[in-house]
């Protein structure tokens, strides 16, 4: 497989990566332009500008943006995160050219019509709706504002209701103006590609696009603290965030490791203390998150009233003993878990299209599999160890709290039991 990465003369980057064998290809743009990218009053409007980018074009209506992907098999969609929206589509290699066609065609030529504009509107209330109604789903964005308070990655991607039921097709164009600039672009593929083929498309479509600087991000700072919302709910839904590496840190994968050795998986430590030998839980995990300039290490446990506040002060027991003797077979089955997993998600078109871009966007170029394999190999146990003990003990902590919680222990009294 070869990877190709070419950039036009206004900062427009193209990465592709041919995959032989492949009859179909995955295509799209990502652009740094994300909900952490939002002033206040902007809050939600990069994902409902994701929305109305298929909502009709100078030369499309919504209609035939569907129709033009669906008619040849392919499919199309996009999503916002809090540092990146993609748009991207999958199709069959002849129909490459179409698909980046019509992204080019929403990203460039989206006309924002006002019934459009309305309609969408009330699509997206329901999906804040949603999200409300789902304990498991909001409690990551209250602890998200838990420990980023008053700054842009703290915020929901989504969004305030009141400020989604107030943006214009002013504050739409606006943000593209502001935001969607070549250098903030990065067009990735791979599967049936042939790069030269696409770099010469994307100078037809992106090269006229006038270069232009982005404002600076707000820089990240973990406060940490606790939310706690009662709720009469079946499951009491306890979150915790330690502060962790960000994604250019040398110390990120020994985090990822840790997090897979902490909560991974079913052999995990958590799952087999809190699940199989207690039975305090149904679903426990921890997972490490990584952002530009930071990181969050979650872990997550739905339990029942009476036993909320067992398991969240063992929750924080468990991180202890981690500290004091996590094996050297934890660490290597942790380790062999994160590279399998690595490997096997990388089989895909989509997923290597994905990584394309994430790595343009971090690096600047794409790492070989066999380079980034070395790094996660040369994260030692003392490393582990180190981490491990940081977090346990000294890591800001924020936590978050959902449900029949009135028993959990409150956040005083579980900083106290990690200073223990």
């Amino acid at each position: 497989m070869s990877v190709n990465l070419t950039t036009l003369p206004n900062g427009f980057r193209i990465v592709t990566e041919h995959m032989p064998g492949l009859q179909s290809a995955s295509i799209g743009i990502w652009v740094s332009a994300g909900g952490r990218h939002e002033r206040p009053e902007q809050n939600g409007v990069a994902h409902f500008l994701e929305h109305m980018a298929f909502k009709g074009t100078e030369t499309r209506s919504a209609l035939q943006i569907a129709e033009v992907i669906e008619d040849v098999g392919g499919y199309i969609n996009a999503y916002t995160s809090r540092e990146v929206t993609a748009y991207y589509a999958r199709v069959l290699q002849a129909d490459v050219p179409l698909a980046l066609d019509v992204i080019a065609d929403i990203l460039r030529r989206s006309v924002f019509d006002p019934s459009e504009i309305e309609m969408e509107r009330g699509v997206i209330l329901s999906e804040i709706g949603q999200a409300l109604d789902t304990p498991d789903d909001v409690i990551f964005d209250w602890l998200q504002e838990r420990a980023y308070p008053e700054q842009p990655l703290g915020r929901t991607i989504l969004g305030p209701e009141d400020r989604v039921r107030a943006f214009t097709r002013e504050d739409l164009a606006g943000f593209v103006a502001e935001h969607y600039g070549p250098g903030q672009m990065i067009l990735a593929a791979a599967g049936a590609v042939d790069h030269d083929e696409i770099v010469k498309q994307a100078e037809a479509l992106f090269g006229d696009m006038s270069a232009h600087g982005q404002p600076d991000l707000v820089p990240a700072r973990f406060v940490g603290g606790e939310v706690r919302q009662v709720k009469s709910l079946e499951q009491a839904h306890v979150t915790f965030g330690f502060e962790s590496p960000d994604y250019r840190s040398p110390k990120a994968y020994a985090a990822q490791i840790y997090a897979a050795a902490l909560g991974g998986g079913m052999s995990s430590r958590l799952f087999q203390e809190l699940r199989e030998k207690r039975g305090l839980c149904y679903t426990v995990f921890a997972q490490a998150g990584a952002y530009t300039d930071s990181g969050m290490t979650t872990v997550y446990a739905g339990t029942s009233a009476d036993k909320v506040a067992d398991l969240s002060g063992l929750i924080l027991d468990e991180m202890s003993r981690a500290a004091e003797g996590i094996s050297a077979a934890e660490i290597d089955r942790a380790r062999a878990q994160m590279k399998a997993g690595l490997l096997m998600g990388l089989e895909g078109a989509s997923s290597r299209a994905e990584r394309l871009a994430r790595m343009v966007e971090i690096w600047g170029r794409v790492p070989g599999l066999d380079e980034v394999v070395k790094r996660i190999d040369a994260v030692t146990p003392e490393d582990i160890r180190t981490h491990a003990e940081h977090m346990a003990r000294r890591a800001p902590m924020a936590l978050a709290l959902y449900g029949p919680v009135e028993a959990a222990p409150a956040y005083e009294g579980l900083q106290a039991r990690r200073a223990a």
